[in-house]
């Protein structure tokens, strides 16, 4: 969750109490997979002037979002989203076979005033991410075995340059690796967080 300029940002909203949190004005939807897309948490934090923002497959199961594909972008509750790919490259469920495949689903950059704040999704260390320009802010996936590696994390990172990188989605994946692997980069400050 993210509030500015006055308004709240959700993005993947699940699993925890929304009854206690404040109501959304933009969600972000990355992909349909069950620890993304929780409709119980959508319709705790939605109100009548919501904006939903979802993928082809999501807006099967959602009414009334605004439908991003790959490489969309539009300007939703007042801030600029552009939709990035987010998909494996890597990482299979078996041979030929992505947990996330290519063209399903989106990260999103938020463009909020001059601050430019990426969310990856779940997703690897993709050709359409390292190209990504002009990154304040990047939210990037570590959860093994269906996102990144900490070194696909410090690859991503050395080629689009965020200014502040979160590891984030991480689960039991060790963070420490990722700072070693990015301490000799004086631009990208490694945030860590603790996960609830």
């Amino acid at each position: 969750m993210m509030s500015c300029e006055g308004k709240v940002i959700h993005v993947d909203p699940v699993f925890a109490d929304y009854a206690q949190l404040p109501q959304a004005d933009l969600i972000l939807v990355t992909h349909e997979h069950s620890d993304h897309l929780d409709l119980k948490a959508i319709g705790a934090i939605r109100t009548a002037k919501t904006e939903v923002v979802v993928t082809e497959s999501i807006a099967k199961q959602l009414r009334g979002g605004i439908v991003m594909k790959n490489g969309d972008a539009q300007t939703v509750q007042g801030f600029k989203i552009e939709a990035v790919p987010a998909y494996n490259l890597v990482h299979m469920r078996s041979p030929g076979m992505p947990f996330h495949p290519k063209g399903v689903g989106n990260g999103y950059i938020v463009n909020i005033g001059t601050t430019r704040v990426y969310i990856a999704g779940d997703t690897e260390n993709t050709p359409e991410m390292k190209k990504i320009k002009g990154i304040d802010i990047a939210f990037l996936p570590m959860n093994l075995p269906y996102t990144m590696t900490p070194e696909m994390v410090a690859d991503a990172a050395k080629a689009f340059r965020p200014k502040i990188l979160y590891p984030y989605h991480f689960g039991n994946t060790d963070t420490v690796k990722l700072l070693d692997l990015l301490k000799g980069e004086k631009d990208i400050e490694v945030r860590i967080r603790k996960m609830m």
